[in-house]
């Protein structure tokens, strides 16, 4: 299969990638679209075979669940038998944006799209192509992260080339994603919602319209949400976090870690080394929201210079900063 890779950066580009994408998706293709989050993996959400397919392109295990994206009210309720209030007056303050909503799955979502289990996340992405191509549909599209299974989340078209390359007919490009990690995921079935993915969206957010907030996941065999997985969001290189006092401690520690030249990526917010003795270090903004949104795509670099080793510095613990650590913990796990 030959990808097509289409832009967006004119009206006439744009109108004509959303075609293109409908036309797609209408016929139960997989398409690779941008979000203000990362590049989705989209398909028809009321299509089963269609679902399947973005299953067999990642390579994902059929018990992780997928997100579903829709681009207004009414489509959210289809998704659900039983709307939550709370549902509501989340939505009313995040959406669009990158929150979503785990409720009750209506009948019209396939047993693929949630695991198999009794609900299903809901999403509106703030994005404008997005938006479009649902609205050009008239369906909500089931839309993972477009790359392989556990591995690196794309913030551009691409590292969705690169990721999947011919495995899909189209690639739509729509920059950079502007939020760079994934939606905060919020499961309100429950009297008190519960942070299942924490997120850009913070915990402190949530609870100022909620009021009382729990987190982490809860147990039993079936995933309400994408992201719980242990090993997740990874490199093909190691990560590490770790932090250090100066560059001395810091190359005592890579040294310690089995790293050598030219295979050692550096990635820090505050402490940078300056004088030549590691030779591939990046400094990212120390705010969280810049952070994100450089994250990925500095660890793509750090893939695609060959790196075997990626260090990234440790980040505060702080609210501001959950979704990043638990990206960062998830894909350092077994480093």
């Amino acid at each position: 299969m030959s990808v097509e890779i289409l832009p967006t950066h004119t009206p006439r580009h744009f109108h004509a990638a959303v075609e293109r994408a409908c036309d797609l998706l209408k016929r139960g293709e997989v398409v690779a679209l941008p979000t203000e989050t990362v590049y989705g993996l989209a398909a028809n959400a009321w299509d089963e075979r269609a679902v399947r397919r973005i299953y067999e392109v990642k390579g994902r295990p059929s018990t992780n669940p997928l997100i579903v994206h829709v681009a207004d009210g009414q489509m959210a309720s289809d998704c659900s038998q039983d709307w939550p209030d709370l549902a509501t007056r989340l939505a009313s303050r995040f959406w669009p944006g990158p929150l979503t909503l785990v409720v009750p799955k209506s009948e019209k979502i396939p047993a693929g799209v949630t695991a198999g289990g009794e609900t299903v996340g809901v999403r509106w992405p703030f994005h404008p192509f997005m938006q479009a191509v649902i609205r050009g549909c008239g369906f909500p599209l089931a839309a993972p992260s477009a790359n392989l299974a556990n591995q690196l989340s794309p913030t551009s078209a691409e590292h969705v080339r690169a990721g999947l390359g011919e495995r899909i007919p189209l690639i739509v490009d729509g920059g950079e994603s502007n939020v760079g990690i994934e939606s905060t995921v919020v499961d309100v079935t429950g009297e008190v919602p519960r942070i299942l993915r924490p997120g850009m969206i913070g915990a402190d957010e949530i609870a100022a319209v909620a009021g009382a907030v729990a987190r982490g996941g809860e147990g039993g065999s079936v995933l309400r949400s994408p992201g719980l997985l242990e090993k997740h969001y990874s490199p093909r290189a190691r990560l590490v976090i770790r932090s250090w006092i100066d560059e001395a401690d810091l190359v005592r520690q890579i040294g310690e870690l089995g790293g050598v030249g030219e295979e050692v990526w550096v990635i820090s917010h505050t402490r940078l080394p300056l004088s030549g003795r590691i030779s591939n270090v990046v400094m990212i903004p120390a705010e969280p929201e810049a952070f994100a949104r450089a994250l990925y795509a500095e660890l793509h670099r750090g893939d695609q210079a060959g790196a075997r080793l990626i260090v990234v510095e440790e980040v505060p613990v702080s609210g501001d900063w959950d979704g990043i650590a638990d990206r960062l913990r998830r894909a350092s796990s077994g480093g």
